[in-house]
């Protein structure tokens, strides 16, 4: 009964996206390693639309909705780049 038992060791790949929503659309705005670190990044990003909220509702653009998901590095869209707090404004949504 002293024999060792060898577990598979589990590798967490798990990270943690800030997402933005328009509509019905979706796009990883950032990752980190640390849910502390998205939390973060959503405010500062929610911070930023709101100081151009002004602007925002004279061009009849809709403001991003941001939340913090958990995500594997292999959900993450393929040629995927960091999206700007405000690029959404250069047409970088999509």
């Amino acid at each position: 009964m002293a024999e060792v038992i060898k577990l598979p060791r589990v590798t967490d790949d798990t990270m943690w996206a800030v997402v933005a929503s328009i509509g019905r659309s979706n796009r990883v705005a950032e990752i980190y390693p640390t849910r502390v670190a998205a939390l973060a990044d959503r405010q500062w990003r929610e911070q930023q639309v709101r100081a151009y909220a002004g602007f925002l509702s004279t061009c009849k653009q809709p403001a991003p909705r941001y939340s913090v998901v958990p995500m594997r590095r292999a959900e993450l869209p393929r040629g995927w780049k960091p999206l700007p707090a405000l690029g959404f404004l250069r047409g970088q949504f999509a």
